[in-house]
């Protein structure tokens, strides 16, 4: 189960003009608690004008590296984003959710893999962890990397990249793709779209020998290359995507929006976290079975409430349920019977939860 602990800042570094990497202390007694795959991230917690304020960051570094680290980058508007690029100190303590997330690939040294990813802004935090990671891991194994940004100046982990791609010189391929500035070349010039995808797979690399793809940006980013790799031929169990906020849309692209049932169901719902069980009264067309734990006191673990970060997943061991969107669980997770509590309303008169299985 994930668990939040005060950890202690120990460095902020300065990326970009409107982005900084925060290190964390882990404790000796923690660090089994702090391991983490690459990709995962961290959600954060703190207390801003009174109000708790959560958000999840992907942890930017290798597992190997000893080092415990997330990029935060200053938003309009973001109130967590603003703090953390303007007033967060060195020595201060945060709240640290231990790592969640499922988007990577398992890696072995006895590999040879071919892995793409398309990453945009920010997206670039989770795709760096697993880029450093497998190339450590495996050396056989090679990493194509599309990287979008409005210009060279906000390249976030610019100077990272450039070094590995020094250190990695056989098996890494960096491609910087400008949408405000002109690199030089009509194909690294605009956004990440489906056409450009198509055409950047045509001239680096052929999507038939690639292993594994993963998408980290924009919402219409991810959807468009999605869609193209698609229409390529390319395997949708070998692409994964990563998304940060959630806009209208499901997996497949498509509008959802949830409607309240015409006839509500009164459910009895029972909630099993860490070993304790609770029961409420809850009705179809009201809150969400996580708000709805909530109200009644529940400390229910979660991150985003978008559907998006997988912190609420529960399973459901009797009853049925609805989710408004999901945007995290993947396929079989689902079929297996795994929900995001935040997006959920109960379509049975019983409905049972359980965040140990």
């Amino acid at each position: 189960m994930p668990k939040f602990h005060p950890l202690k800042i120990r460095d902020i570094r300065r990326e970009t003009g409107d982005c900084v990497s925060i290190g964390f202390d882990v404790p000796a007694e923690l660090k089994k608690e702090y391991a983490f795959e690459p990709g995962q991230h961290l959600t954060l917690r703190t207390h801003l004008e009174g109000e708790e304020i959560r958000r999840s960051y992907s942890i930017c570094t290798s597992p190997f590296s000893g080092e415990l680290r997330v990029a935060v980058k200053k938003v309009a508007g973001g109130r967590f984003s603003s703090f953390a690029n303007e007033k967060l100190r060195v020595g201060q303590t945060l709240d640290v959710m231990t790592p969640m997330g499922t988007f990577s690939t398992k890696l072995s040294p006895g590999q040879a893999r071919h892995y793409v990813a398309f990453a945009a802004g920010s997206g670039i935090t989770p795709v760096i962890s697993i880029l450093k990671t497998a190339l450590e891991i495996e050396p056989a194994s090679f990493f194509t990397l599309f990287y979008a940004n409005q210009r060279a100046s906000s390249i976030i982990f610019i100077e990272q990249l450039d070094a590995l791609k020094s250190k990695f010189m056989e098996r890494l391929s960096v491609h910087y793709i400008l949408t405000q500035e002109d690199p030089g070349t009509e194909l690294l010039h605009g956004r990440i779209g489906e056409r450009k995808c198509r055409l950047l797979c045509n001239a680096f690399l052929d999507t038939a020998d690639v292993d594994e793809f993963f998408l980290c940006g924009p919402e219409e980013m991810i959807k468009d290359v999605k869609g193209a790799l698609s229409k390529m031929g390319v395997d949708s169990r070998k692409i994964h995507f990563e998304l940060f906020a959630a806009a209208s849309a499901n997996k497949t692209g498509s509008t959802i929006k949830w409607t309240p049932p015409a006839r509500p169901v009164l459910s009895e719902i029972t909630i099993t976290l860490d070993g304790k069980t609770f029961t409420f009264d809850h009705t179809s067309s009201g809150l969400p079975i996580l708000d709805a734990a909530q109200k009644t006191g529940a400390g229910l673990p979660y991150a985003c409430k978008g559907g998006v970060c997988c912190t609420c997943k529960a399973k459901v061991l009797e009853g049925a349920v609805e989710m408004e969107v999901n945007y995290g669980l993947e396929p079989e997770q689902v079929a297996a019977g795994y929900v995001l509590t935040c997006q959920s309303h109960p379509k049975t008169s019983r409905v049972v939860l359980s965040f140990d299985e």
